[in-house]
């Protein structure tokens, strides 16, 4: 009489690969939920001025930002500073109509809230950052943000100076 053996498997058996498809999609599905992606290109050199008294904005989403500073192509543009609104090179005067335009996109409850954040070169004179405050008043946005980098310490604040 013959014994009926059973053969023994001689590895481990393959891995299932048939959720693989639905992990990548998921992973793939998250990294392009959660990220962000550049606003704005800057064309302007930028060094903040650092500040000891900083304060975070609370919401980011009602904040408009105006950029002054050198421009980097100086052969194009010069070397006296601009402004740039959004990704354009723009005047003092175009100003007044991108913070109505920026306000308009704003739901109408949130409006009294927007505030407008300056971020301006250290060397930028202050009589050209006074132009652009006057054209801020014209265009009713009188909440102003002076973006700035926070100083190490007091010592590193009277070293700058």
């Amino acid at each position: 009489m013959g014994k009926i053996r059973k053969e023994k498997s001689k590895g481990t058996p393959p891995l299932s690969t048939a959720s693989l498809p639905d992990i990548v999609f998921m992973l793939l599905f998250f990294f392009m939920v959660t990220t962000t992606m550049r606003e704005v290109d800057l064309k302007l050199i930028m060094k903040k001025p650092r500040a000891t008294e900083v304060q975070k904005l609370e919401r980011k989403d009602l904040v408009t930002y105006i950029y002054v500073g050198r421009p980097k192509n100086t052969a194009t543009y010069g070397i006296e500073p601009r402004v740039q609104l959004d990704d354009q090179l723009a005047t003092v005067d175009d100003i007044q109509g991108f913070v109505v335009v920026k306000r308009e996109e704003i739901n109408e409850k949130e409006r009294p809230l927007m505030t407008v954040s300056l971020k301006a070169d250290v060397n930028v004179k202050m009589g050209f950052i006074g132009d652009i405050k006057q054209e801020l008043r014209k265009a009713q946005a009188l909440k102003l943000n002076y973006s700035t980098n926070p100083a190490a310490d007091q010592e590193d604040l009277f070293r700058t100076l």
